[in-house]
């Protein structure tokens, strides 16, 4: 009888966790769909930390970061290291760490690069991953750190509208930027000069910005994509959350 029992809660179990999981796909569509082939095909490293990516709303996702914390970005030109201060910019400095957490910009690729200007990336490899994130905005930060070089920023459309997209300035950008406002959360401590080196030979054309609406091909093709059309782009190979 126990062992009936036991047999009838499990059933019970895995019948509501697969339905959990229908109404999951049901709502996210094919994007989910997709992304979800990819995880399980990455075997079960990668399933254990990107399956963390298929649920924007967890709350492994949302978690608040450190008062201050630094990421190490390794790049294909070099370590990069960001510090972050959270009381700059609650809401970017604890989307950033999750994503970082979760490895988000793991194989990200630096789509749009301008020569002395800024460096910007953050959109996932996996186009399904990139898709589900697209429209997962955070609220603004109010503004107060200026975009002095080396300072790193979300970007954005339209107002409350950051999600994942990065940039880094390559110098002063105050001028400019502040007004938007464009808030940085972090600062490069380390490695300027790999973020000065990296490769601008493509500028605007692998992507361009999120206002440009040029995007679309990076978010359905993924990295696939930008390693047919724009193969020397620099990357991230791993990004890490270092103590």
């Amino acid at each position: 009888m126990i062992s009936i029992r036991k047999s009838s809660r499990s059933g019970l179990d895995m019948a509501r966790r697969g339905n959990k999981s229908v109404r999951m796909i049901g709502a996210r569509g094919p994007a989910i769909m997709l992304a979800m082939l990819f995880v399980m095909a990455g075997g079960c490293a990668v399933a254990s930390k990107s399956s963390l990516l298929l649920e924007p709303e967890a709350r492994q996702m949302n978690r608040r970061a450190p008062e201050i914390f630094k990421v190490r970005l390794e790049t294909s030109r070099g370590d990069i290291i960001v510090e972050v201060h959270r009381d700059r910019a609650p809401h970017g400095a604890d989307r950033f760490y999750n994503l970082v957490r979760a490895g988000y910009y793991d194989e990200a690729r630096f789509f749009r690069v301008i020569e002395g200007r800024w460096a910007q990336f953050g959109i996932n490899g996996n186009s399904g991953i990139a898709s589900l994130w697209r429209t997962n905005f955070i609220p603004d930060d109010p503004a107060g750190q200026s975009n002095l070089r080396g300072t790193v920023a979300f970007a954005f459309a339209v107002r409350n509208g950051r999600t994942t997209q990065v940039f880094i300035n390559l110098r002063d950008n105050s001028a400019t930027h502040d007004r938007e406002p464009f808030v940085p959360f972090g600062k490069i401590i380390a490695g300027m000069d790999v973020a000065d080196a990296l490769n601008t030979e493509y500028g605007e054309s692998a992507g361009g910005g999120i206002r440009g609406g040029k995007q679309d091909p990076i978010f359905q093709g993924g990295n696939t994509y930008l390693e047919e059309r724009f193969p020397h782009l620099d990357f991230i190979k791993r990004a890490i959350v270092v103590q």
